[in-house]
């Protein structure tokens, strides 16, 4: 699986695509007030995304085992030092409404744990490089 995420921004303007295996998609991120950035910052977008695979994983984990799950709250809090630190800690919950025993649940969440790809991305200490830069010079007006 291809993952990419792109984000252009200029003065007030924030265009984030996302697109898995070529098939993309946009969603709304507003620019920051003062025009420059994104109004949400990495360590929010970092919690969603843990948040977000967490919630998908366990609806596909859920199906592969035939238990029926009618609604997922997945909740992550990520704590940070300051500039160029990384974070000290990150930690989430889960509810999951269903029909199912609670004890089938609290092993489908367990297990959710355990095979959650952007949990044990971070779990596992990847290496990120800086592959390539480009430097252009504005048009001319």
């Amino acid at each position: 699986m291809q993952i990419r995420a792109r984000v252009e921004n200029r003065s007030h303007q924030h265009n984030v695509t996302l697109a898995t295996n070529g098939h993309g998609h946009t969603i709304s991120i507003a620019p920051k007030p003062a025009g420059f950035g994104s109004i949400a910052n990495g360590g929010e977008l970092l919690a969603l995304a843990l948040a977000t695979c967490y919630c998908n994983d366990l609806y596909r984990e859920a199906a592969a085992r035939n238990i029926s799950v009618h609604g997922v709250d997945v909740t992550v809090d990520a704590e940070f030092g300051g500039a160029g630190e990384p974070a000290r800690r990150i930690r989430y919950s889960a509810r999951v409404l269903s029909d199912a025993p609670e004890y089938v649940i609290r092993e489908l969440l367990e297990h959710t744990d355990r095979v959650a790809e952007v949990h044990n991305t971070l779990r596992g200490g990847i290496e990120v490089e800086l592959e390539g830069v480009e430097v252009l010079a504005p048009a001319a007006e």
